[in-house]
């Protein structure tokens, strides 16, 4: 058993300061997870805190992986319902999910390159943004990508393959190479 779940597990016994432990730690983690996916930040920081209530109430029946890979598996799912719900209720007409304005960015990421990365990442198709989403910043495992999208891990390997490629053309024709 790790250090997180066993702090999960004193948490759940009722130990607010392992909760606290739990939510310090990861809480941004799952922000920016959720951000990626919604393009909304306030979306995401409500997805952040869902993702705790999730885990509160799930019945884990196994401790494989790491709690860092269950919980982005949790914001994951909740950022692709929730980006699945705005979609229904916007219109035609209506402007985009991706929230550009300077306060919400500033909110996300500090500095200019990470706000290169964000656009470039955002402007991958939704298959690749969340393979991509969940390898290099949920820390997921090609099999557990797999199992969390329904897709074999070939598809997986493809899609980050192709999203990575994607995202240095789009780099390199902003000028920047890496």
């Amino acid at each position: 058993m790790t250090d997180d779940w066993l702090c999960l597990e004193l948490a759940l016994n009722g130990d607010e300061s392992a909760w606290r432990a739990l939510f310090e730690r990861y809480y941004q983690f799952l922000v920016k997870i959720a951000f990626f996916i919604t393009g909304s930040i306030e979306s995401a920081k409500d997805i952040g805190q869902e993702a705790f209530v999730v885990l509160l109430r799930a019945n884990i029946r196994h401790q494989d992986g790491s709690l860092k890979a269950y919980l982005s598996t949790i914001a994951f799912r909740l950022a692709v319902k929730e980006r699945m719900r705005r979609n229904q209720l916007r219109s035609l007409d209506a402007s985009p999910i991706i929230d550009e304005s300077s306060s919400a960015f500033e909110a996300a990421v500090k500095d200019e390159t990470d706000r290169v990365l964000v656009r470039t990442i955002q402007s991958l198709d939704v298959e690749q943004r969340e393979v991509l989403t969940l390898r290099f910043f949920g820390e997921n495992s090609y099999e557990e990508i797999a199992r969390t999208l329904s897709v074999p891990i070939g598809t997986v390997k493809s899609r980050i393959f192709y999203a990575i490629k994607a995202c240095r053309q789009n780099l390199k024709e902003q000028g920047i190479e890496l």
